[in-house]
């Protein structure tokens, strides 16, 4: 008898869903259909003639200002938050900017100081190679010299000059010009040659 009642019950909750389905749900579908079609012919768009109505309601109208403001504030937040990032990187950018410009002035410094460098290098490598040229025309002068003539000349000058040259005659001639000093002198510049050439 239970199993009798309980099927009676489903058939009963079953009927009741179907004729609610075939009644009311399909009825109303029907005549949404039948409206939207009606008014479509007519001109009338529906979409927004519930749009207006919806704007009219008022409980809407708040929920959907509400919802606006509220992403308004979000983004003015984020678009406050990126500007301050912009900010922050053009600030950067500039530090980095003024980096550059004073590492680019400082090796325009350094090549111009080397270009000087190198000029001034030059410079004395030719004065040097032209005092080179003239203490070999010096020494070439005082071996063609007689050594009767170029001993007085090398007594008179300075030690340090004297010896220099002296170490650069060839040995005949420096042979020469020793014979013709006073044996002292001699004596003194063939230590030093000998002390120089050590």
């Amino acid at each position: 008898m239970e199993k009798t009642l309980k099927k009676h019950k489903e058939e009963k909750e079953t009927s009741f869903l179907q004729r609610f389905i075939f009644w009311f749900f399909i009825p109303l579908l029907f005549a949404v259909f039948l409206g939207l079609l009606i008014a479509s012919v007519n001109g009338v768009n529906v979409f927004e003639k519930a749009k207006e109505i919806s704007e009219k309601i008022p409980i809407i109208t708040d929920i959907k200002e509400g919802k606006e403001n509220e992403k308004v504030v979000e983004y003015e937040d984020k678009i406050i938050s990126l500007d301050a990032e912009i900010q922050d990187k053009n600030a950067q950018i500039n530090q980095l900017k003024s980096q550059l410009d004073n590492k680019d002035l400082e090796k325009e410094r350094l090549v111009v100081e080397q270009e000087r460098l190198e000029q001034t290098i030059e410079e004395l490598r030719q004065i040097q190679t032209e005092n080179k040229r003239a203490f070999k025309e010096i020494v070439s002068t005082f071996e063609s010299m007689t050594p009767k003539k170029a001993a007085p000349i090398i007594l008179e000058m300075k030690e340090e000059e004297a010896i220099k040259i002296l170490s650069n005659l060839n040995t005949a001639s420096l042979a020469k010009v020793l014979e013709k000093m006073p044996p002292e002198k001699a004596a003194t510049y063939s230590d030093l040659l000998a002390a120089n050439t050590n």
